[in-house]
């Protein structure tokens, strides 16, 4: 299965961010199963409001969803509580959850977000239930944070303005965040290059004692710290990329420090603009 995790929102505008305090208010529980494809992926596709999964010992995907519609009159709660969508979709081994209407959250539906005008909010806080194995795709942007549990499938995840926080992880790992530390401990060291990134924030990552990876760390305005005794900083090694400008070439050079811990391998990359990145060794 190949998903892109960002939601592509070219041309869409949210006209009402900020409800006033006697907004009208609509909520409605929605609850969805699934029988889990085997070594399938679930996809949620968010926009406001949090993601919890947790990963249990049985066979289906269990989709619990609180959603709330906020608006400044009765007449433009109507419109919402008519025309707001979510969608599900099974197809092979992929289950999908997104919004639907009035836009479309998956990626590149440029043609269907298009100026794009409505006049409530809407909050969706996801609650999900997956079978430990399933690998797992999920997005937010606004308004809460995407917290993982007991998922050993691969891990893609996506968030703005909130934290990452992922348990008891044991696959390949991507977790990108702007607004939000990203905590993660592992049961078992990831088998696969796994990468990890916050603009404003920290990284706190737990490994295993048996690590045995090479780290490329990158911060402007952070530090990193680790308690692996055996770690052994490598020679720097210098990234270049081109661009042409006219009739000449200008070369971009990017330094990352690279830490060896163990005897190395794997790819494990760490990014931070504000923030120090922790690695932490297991007891």
């Amino acid at each position: 299965m190949n998903l892109s995790i960002i939601p592509c929102l070219a041309g869409l505008v949210l006209a009402c961010a900020q409800s006033p305090a006697s907004a009208q208010e609509f909520k409605e529980h929605i609850k969805k199963e699934f029988t889990a494809p085997s070594g399938g992926t679930l996809a949620i596709y968010n926009i406001n409001g949090s993601i919890k999964v947790d990963g249990y010992s049985g066979d289906k995907v269990i989709l619990e969803v609180d959603k709330s519609i906020t608006a400044k009159d009765k007449a433009d709660l109507e419109t919402g509580k008519q025309e707001f969508k979510l969608g599900f979709e099974q197809r092979g081994d992929s289950i999908i959850a997104y919004i639907a209407e009035p836009f479309d959250s998956r990626p590149n539906r440029k043609e269907r977000n298009q100026d794009l005008h409505i006049q409530y909010d809407f909050t969706l806080n996801f609650t999900v239930k997956i079978p430990y194995t399933m690998n797992l795709l999920a997005s937010t942007i606004n308004g809460g944070n995407v917290d993982v549990s007991d998922v050993s499938g691969a891990i893609k995840v996506n968030n703005i303005n909130g934290a990452i926080t992922l348990v008891n992880a044991k696959g390949a790992t991507d977790a990108h965040t702007i607004n939000g530390d990203v905590v993660i401990n592992y049961l078992a060291s990831p088998p696969d290059k796994s990468s990890y990134y916050t603009l404003n924030g920290a990284i706190r990552v737990s490994y295993p004692a048996n690590l045995s990876a090479d780290l490329y760390i990158k911060s402007f305005q952070g530090e990193f710290y680790t308690d692996f005794p055996d770690a052994k900083v490598l020679p720097s090694q210098v990234t270049r990329s081109q661009e042409r400008k006219g009739e000449s070439t200008v070369y971009k050079l990017n330094k990352n420090t690279a830490i060896r811990i163990g005897s190395g391998g794997k790819t494990f990359r760490f990014e931070t603009f504000n923030g120090n990145i922790y690695i932490k060794k297991q007891s």
